[in-house]
């Protein structure tokens, strides 16, 4: 018999030639044949076989097409050059009627049957291990001498005809100052699942115990480890199981077929990814492109103009807005606020920045198919109903979105207002962002830029930001041009430093993300671009659909509808002054934002920012 040690450096065929001799103590094949790849195996009737064709190419994360053979075909003359299909796998399982009947170490007695029967070969993640080595990446699993660990998830495939399931996953510990070298040399490597679909927290995919993985062995995490999960094969089995064809047969999970290809033909995914965290709590990272990040970089310097001559430069920090816009795209359910009733002798009190921003990004959350509410005062909502009637009517918003008000009536009614019935594990939000949003002081006040005191005309809606903070999987934005808005606690310091009547005005409340504006409505217009940016990544887009499903097609990019455009934003002005809200600087009821003119200055900046 003959021992793993070694069998890493033999050639495909004599491995096979090996396996169809029975001679090996090994349970999986992980770690052998380096740098060739191997293949998962599907056996299916030819009755089934063009619709598992097309789910493999509705699912090509996990299901990578390698090959189809021809009925009967046990040679596979494309992946290998003396195969059989029947003896080389080091282990099958046989499934009747979607119930698993047995494993075999060879499929030769069922020589008849398989004449009738179509052979499915699937790319496998044993095929990038040698590229991870190389990139000074362990692989645990190998380390410890066992097979990989793989879990059902609870995300569903797209179906075809008969065919579907929910993806499975393998799980590779990775240290956390790896990981982006983690993406990058598996983001290439398509035909082996290509780049990660989750990183971090298991139970955002329905994942309940790592200890106890549904196929292979559970694989220990080192100190620093982060879990990352890459498509899995063993995603075809789930669909067998599932169809409950009378006959089918697999590989046993982890004992792939080795082909002679070897892993150098990549298909670029669309640029260098780059990863980023946007929760601790459940701890998340997201993946971008280099290019794509980079855009929003330049979106955040483009807003990070002064014109007041504030000093906001001492309040901005770098990668703010990356990281907000990141969260919201994972986001399914955003909570936006805005009002800031400075001119406390006026009525309306509000002022004109703010919901313009607001309905930016409330139009692209809605076109790309986020649910959206806003909350704001009680005594506000007539003013907001006929905001949001007039936004519909221009276009701004596809249709109206539902307008909440909030009013503290005991000590969790945060919680019952962000959470069904109260419970953290069932939040009705995923994300809450305040733009140009009065924000609580330290001494509990709310006060405008003069140092004015306008807690009376506030409602407690800081509340809800401060019970995200105890909501798992909540992550929260505050946009804002001068300290005193809701989310700026978390550059109070440098609020109170350097921003006039700062030690008095600053905002407590912190937000997961801070992005400081010239004008809070650019945050807006700056955060829907940036929305924008990222659904156009292909990089990003695969990685938030988990590499199921089809791709969002470039070319038609439906959501280009709802960026903010001087026209709308123009109209949208002449609106807000008919209804009586001011500027915010001049309480001029002028074409003006914060007393700059809305034409070469506002109208100017948007056309940047597109």
């Amino acid at each position: 018999m003959l021992l793993a040690g070694g069998l890493k450096s033999l050639l495909p065929h004599v491995l096979r030639r090996i396996i169809r001799c029975n001679r090996l103590t090994i349970s999986n094949t992980s770690g052998m044949a380096e740098g060739y790849k191997q293949a998962n195996v599907v056996i299916l009737h030819k009755s089934l076989a063009d619709d598992f064709e097309e789910f493999c190419q509705a699912n090509d994360g996990p299901l990578p097409l390698l090959h189809r053979s021809q009925p009967g075909d046990w040679k596979c003359p494309s992946l290998s050059s003396d195969s059989d299909i029947r003896t080389d796998c080091l282990q099958y399982r046989k499934y009747e009627h979607g119930a698993c009947t047995g494993s075999l170490k060879s499929l030769k007695e069922y020589s008849e049957q398989l004449k009738d029967m179509v052979t499915f070969y699937l790319g496998c993640s044993f095929s990038f291990e040698k590229a991870v080595q190389k990139a000074g990446i362990p692989i645990r699993n190998v380390e410890q001498k066992c097979n990989v660990s793989m879990y059902k998830t609870s995300v569903p495939c797209y179906s075809v005809s008969m065919f579907h399931c929910n993806l499975v996953v393998t799980m590779r510990p990775i240290p956390e100052s790896k990981l982006e070298a983690a993406v990058l040399a598996t983001s290439e490597l398509k035909e082996a699942h290509g780049a990660p679909i989750h990183i971090g927290d298991p139970g955002l995919l329905g994942i309940q115990d790592l200890s106890k993985p549904d196929y292979g062995d559970p694989v220990r995490l080192h100190p620093g480890d982060i879990p990352v999960f890459w498509a899995c094969g063993v995603t075809g089995v789930e669909a067998i199981i599932n169809c409950r064809a009378p006959l089918a047969f697999t590989h046993s999970p982890g004992c792939m077929f080795i082909t002679d290809l070897k892993n150098d033909n990549v298909k670029s995914l669309g640029g260098v990814p780059q990863v980023h965290c946007i929760s601790q709590d459940p701890l998340h990272f997201s993946v971008v492109s280099a290019e794509a990040a980079q855009k929003i970089k330049t979106l955040e310097t483009l807003i990070g103009i002064d014109p007041g001559e504030r000093g906001i430069a001492h309040l901005q920090r770098q990668g703010e807005l990356l990281g907000a816009c990141l969260a919201l795209s994972h986001a399914g359910s955003v909570l936006i606020t805005t009002g800031f009733p400075t001119h406390f002798t006026h009525e309306p009190p509000e002022e004109n920045d703010g919901p313009p921003g607001a309905l930016a990004m409330a139009a692209m959350l809605q076109a790309l198919e986020k649910q959206v509410a806003i909350v704001t005062d009680q005594r506000d909502m007539d003013l907001n109903k006929k905001i949001m009637e007039e936004a519909v009517q221009l276009g701004i918003l596809k249709e109206p979105i539902p307008l909440l008000s909030y009013q503290r009536e005991s000590a969790d009614s945060a919680l019952m207002f962000l959470c069904e019935n109260g419970n953290p594990g069932r939040p009705r939000f995923d994300h809450l962002i305040a733009i140009e949003r009065a924000g609580m002081a330290a001494d509990g006040n709310y006060y405008n830029a003069r140092k004015v005191n306008i807690k009376h005309l506030v409602d407690p809606i800081d509340e809800l930001f401060l019970a995200a903070q105890t909501i798992p999987g909540v992550t929260t934005t505050g946009v804002g041009d001068g300290g005193n808005e809701l989310g700026m606690g978390k550059v109070k310091d440098a609020v109170k430093k350097h921003i006039k009547n700062g030690d008095v005005i600053a905002c407590d409340v912190e937000a997961d993300f801070t992005v400081v504006a010239g004008v809070s409505n650019w945050g807006g217009y700056a955060i829907a671009c940036a929305l924008s940016v990222l659904r156009s990544c292909e990089i990003h887009d695969r990685y938030l659909r988990r590499a199921i499903g089809f791709p969002h097609a470039p070319s038609k990019r439906l959501w280009l509808p709802a960026l903010p455009s001087v026209t709308k934003e123009e109209k949208l002005l002449k609106t807000l002054v008919q209804l009586g809200v001011r500027s915010g600087k001049t309480a001029s009821l002028e074409m003006e934002v914060d007393g700059l003119p809305f034409y070469n200055t506002h109208s100017l900046m948007i056309e940047k920012l597109l």
